[in-house]
Order: structure tokens, then C-alpha cells, then sequence
């Protein structure tokens, strides 16, 4: 199949299609895949759970396995900030179980040292080793010393144009320079693509304190811009998955699909089948 007709076929064919696909490529056995070492990104795919907010934590947490995405990021409609020690314990019997990585929770918005303190300790409580984090800038200093109490590291995640503190990833770079390493960056492609930033640009800037990439397309630039399944929209992922595969880069590439909150599978199994046929075709 030409690399224009897998494009095609990838942009545009029926959910079931994909699905079926998924099922057959995981039949064949994993000593069809890459070798590991071969894929650059084998192993650090990741799901963040907004993308399953309206759906249970035992389905986000079987629709990642099937989807191959071995990381699991948690937003706080799967493990509420409040979480009692024993929901705490259940949730992290269930990653158990099923052998996935729970990695990270977020994002988690910081506008008070009292909602850092939280942060934090729900993060410890949770067992997580990074918080996906938006705190207000003033606060930052609160951060670093939480980050150094705890070892837990906080990613700022960039949230496009209409966020009045970190709209770009750079907007974030700049106010983390001098600062504890594990204070760094979640470069969101689609937040970044709709504030006008150019996120292969922003990479190669700001890669150097991205601790996590969250995947994604979106249809236009500006405050209208949603995300749409990966392909259809304006993103052109290939250099950019190019860059990150052959850059020093060794941390998460998380899929967010914030499309169709009660039925999320097709888009988000479409737009996984999507990267991982461009990052086949750098092979």
C-alpha cells in the first residue's frame, strides 16, 4: 500500500474498520512487531483519561490495553481529588491487574499554595511519579519545593489561546528557566497549533524541559479550533514525530482526543492507528 493510500485510508475509513485492524495487527503476535529499540516510541504511548471522562475507569483502563497505549494519565473524573485510602488502593489494584503504567494524574489547575500542598499529596497518595499541572505563576517557587519534598516532577501543560497563563509552551518555558529540571513542560500539539505557535518550532525551542507530549489534531487555529480525529485536521504530525524520534526526548507521547466525551473510542482508535502508521513510515 503507497504511503498516500495508507494516509487515505487511515484519514478516512469507518471506525469498525480501524478497530478491526487494531484486532488483527494484535492477533498476529508480538513477535510481529518492532523489536524493541526499532520503534522510538515503543512503550511510551500513553492515554489521558479526559479523553474517557464520560466512561468508566475499568473501560479507559481496557480501551488503553487494547490500543497498545501502556501509560495511563488520570483526570480527577476516574480519582476524585478527595479520594479516600481505600479508593486510592482500589484504583491502584486495578492498574495492577491489567499491567498498565499509572503514571500521572492532571491536569491539575494550582491557584492557591493550599491547592499545591494538595496537588502534591494527592499525587503521592495516588503513587504517580509526574502531575500534568497548570499553577499560576506567583506559585511557582511553592512548586519547586514540593517537587524537591516529594521527588513527584510537574509538567505545565499549555492550554491555547483563550488561557491567560501559559497559552503557548513557551509562555511556560520562559517562566520555568533556572529552575529544577523536574519542573518542566507538557507540550499539548493542539493547544499550541490554536495559539499560533508552530509545535515542531515549540519542540525544538522548548524540548530540552518537555516532560510529556500530549497527541492530538485539531481543525483550525484560533479560539474556534477543536480536535478532530488525527489526520483531518491542520497538524502536520510527520516532521514533528520526526524531530521527537531523532531528538534526546525520552518521556510520554500521551493521546488526548477531547472529541465526542460519550463516545470517544472510534476517534480516539482512529487517531492511534493514524500515528502509529506515520511513525511505522519513519522506520
Amino acid at each position: 500500500m503507497s504511503g498516500q493510500t495508507r494516509r487515505e485510508f487511515l484519514k478516512w475509513a469507518g471506525a469498525g474498520t480501524i478497530l478491526a485492524v487494531i484486532d488483527a495487527e494484535a492477533a498476529r503476535g508480538a513477535e510481529q512487531r518492532p523489536a524493541a529499540g526499532s520503534d522510538p516510541f515503543l512503550d511510551r504511548l500513553g492515554l489521558a483519561s479526559y479523553t474517557t471522562r464520560e466512561l468508566s475507569l475499568d473501560d479507559t483502563l481496557k480501551w488503553a490495553k487494547r490500543l497498545g497505549l501502556t501509560h495511563v494519565c488520570l483526570k480527577d473524573f476516574h480519582l476524585p481529588l478527595e479520594a479516600t485510602e481505600a479508593q486510592f488502593a482500589e484504583v491502584k489494584a486495578k492498574f495492577a491487574s491489567t499491567g498498565l503504567d499509572f503514571h500521572a494524574v492532571g491536569v491539575l489547575y494550582m491557584n492557591t499554595v493550599e491547592d499545591v500542598d494538595a496537588g502534591f499529596a494527592y499525587a503521592r497518595n495516588a503513587g504517580v511519579r509526574m502531575i500534568i499541572g497548570a499553577p499560576a505563576p506567583a506559585l511557582l517557587d511553592r512548586v519547586e519545593r514540593k517537587i524537591e519534598e516529594t521527588g513527584i516532577a510537574l509538567a505545565i501543560h499549555n492550554h491555547g489561546p483563550a488561557d491567560a497563563l501559559y497559552p503557548t509552551v513557551r509562555s511556560a518555558f520562559e517562566k520555568i528557566q533556572g529552575r529544577d529540571p523536574r519542573l518542566g513542560l507538557c507540550l499539548d500539539m493542539g493547544h499550541s497549533f490554536r495559539a499560533g505557535e508552530d509545535p515542531l518550532e515549540a519542540f525544538q525551542a522548548c524540548g530540552s524541559r518537555v516532560l510529556e507530549i500530549h497527541v492530538k489534531d485539531v481543525d483550525a487555529a484560533g479560539e474556534k479550533g477543536t480536535t478532530v480525529e488525527m489526520g483531518r485536521g491542520r497538524i502536520d504530525h510527520l516532521p514533528l514525530i520526526r524531530e521527537i524520534a531523532r531528538s534526546a526526548y525520552r518521556g510520554f507521547l500521551t493521546f488526548e482526543y477531547e472529541k465526542d466525551g460519550d463516545d470517544p473510542l472510534p476517534g480516539l482508535a482512529e487517531s492511534v492507528g493514524y500515528f502509529r502508521g506515520l511513525v511505522r513510515g519513519l522506520l
